[in-house]
């Protein structure tokens, strides 16, 4: 089944009026266990109960919407080896499973690599997998170009 994407943009927050933003908020605080109920989410935003239930089928985190999702990650890896199997190894601690790996070939003691993965097994998230690919010895450049 194909999904119809038209409409559907990825903005900044900083751009985002104030409704939208304290909706994302009531959102986190019921998705975190942080309060129990939709009326308790809204007092603590400070947000109305209509305008929560106006925007919150419509918002989503980046990282909520990419969840059950595949990722595309550019990475910029040191011409060095291990380092491909160092990132590798980070993703199955994650639980993330590789569809594809495409490797250019190393100039200037680098090579980019793209890798899409599964996400729907991901232990805790795509942000962590993201900060434990960052500190990876030989990761020089780390970002998520894509997603399905």
């Amino acid at each position: 089944m194909k999904i119809d994407m038209t409409g559907v943009y990825l903005v900044r927050e900083e751009i985002l009026p104030k409704a939208i933003k304290k909706t994302i908020l009531a959102k986190e605080l019921i998705n975190s266990g942080e309060v129990r109920t939709v009326n308790e989410a809204v007092v603590k935003a400070n947000l109305s109960r209509s305008a929560y239930y106006k925007y919150k089928d419509y918002v989503y985190s980046f990282f909520e919407a990419t969840r059950d999702k595949i990722v595309t990650l550019s990475m910029l890896l040191r011409h060095r080896r291990g380092t491909l199997q160092a990132v590798l190894q980070v993703i199955a601690e994650e639980g993330g499973n590789v569809m594809t790996i495409d490797q250019g070939f190393p100039t200037r003691g680098a090579a980019t690599v793209n890798i899409s993965l599964e996400m729907a097994k991901l232990h805790n998230g795509l942000q962590s997998l993201l900060e434990r690919l960052d500190v990876v010895d030989g990761v020089e450049k780390l970002e998520v170009i894509g997603q399905a």
